[in-house]
């Protein structure tokens, strides 16, 4: 059990696998996406209960949309389920629903059941559990672009008072901190296209589990390798 001040405060998940997992399984794919549902249910509860600050999933990006139209629809009809089904879940954990990209253009029937559940949750006091829907960590950087842009050209931001405070301010993520920890599942070793702004000083940490098998002895595993790191920011520990 790793000490609540070697914790990490924001925990960002790519969960990667399911398809793959699914495929060794005998499956089809959307078994996979179905049984990774639970591994979403026991992280999230895992990680409320250890007081984490925020828990950021990358839950559906922009480039899925390239997807076949059977599973693309398959996820957002999922989506919808685990809006309506996880809100006991929300609830009892004292969890506060957040979302990230361009939620404007999922269908209308899931806008509406993530609406009513981050309004469900919005007084609560525990942990954020932001879902990063339709997102993408360029897009993220373009869209904040252009928002500042405009505020330059109205006159609202002058040029010379910009830097990362300010950029930061345009982004998807600006009231929210920045991860301390990304894991990612599937053995892959990358990040694409997650929280690029954002995980510029993130500790990574991969494994070759599929998200469907990813569950609490996994979390502590990555967690005991988190708190034996140093994180210097680009300075030096004395």
């Amino acid at each position: 059990m790793v000490k609540k001040k070697r914790l990490p405060n924001h925990i960002a998940i790519i969960m990667d696998g399911n398809g793959r997992w699914a495929r060794r399984k005998g499956f089809l794919r959307v078994k996979g996406h179905e049984e990774g549902v639970n591994s979403v249910r026991e992280i999230t509860t895992e990680c409320a209960k250890k007081h984490i600050g925020q828990l950021t999933l990358y839950a559906f990006s922009n480039e899925n949309w390239k997807r076949s139209k059977t599973e693309v629809n398959f996820l957002m009809r999922m989506l919808k389920k685990f809006l309506i089904a996880e809100r006991p879940t929300i609830r009892d954990n004292n969890i506060i629903l957040k979302t990230i990209g361009r939620t404007e253009a999922l269908p209308e029937d899931v806008q509406k059941e993530l609406f009513i559940s981050m309004e469900e949750s919005k007084n609560n006091t525990g942990m954020i559990l932001c879902l990063a829907l339709n997102y993408g960590g360029r897009t993220e950087i373009v869209d904040a672009a252009n928002g500042l842009a405009r505020d330059v050209k109205k006159g609202v931001v002058k040029l010379k008072d910009i830097d990362n405070d300010v950029f930061k301010s345009y982004m998807y993520t600006s009231d929210m901190t920045d991860p301390d920890l990304l894991i990612r599942t599937g053995g892959e070793m990358r990040v694409s296209n997650f929280l690029l702004w954002e995980v510029s000083y993130a500790e990574l940490w991969f494994t070759s589990v599929y998200w469907p098998e990813f569950r609490k002895k996994h979390l502590e595993e990555a967690l005991g390798d988190y708190a034996k790191r140093e994180r210097r920011y680009g300075g030096l520990i004395e």
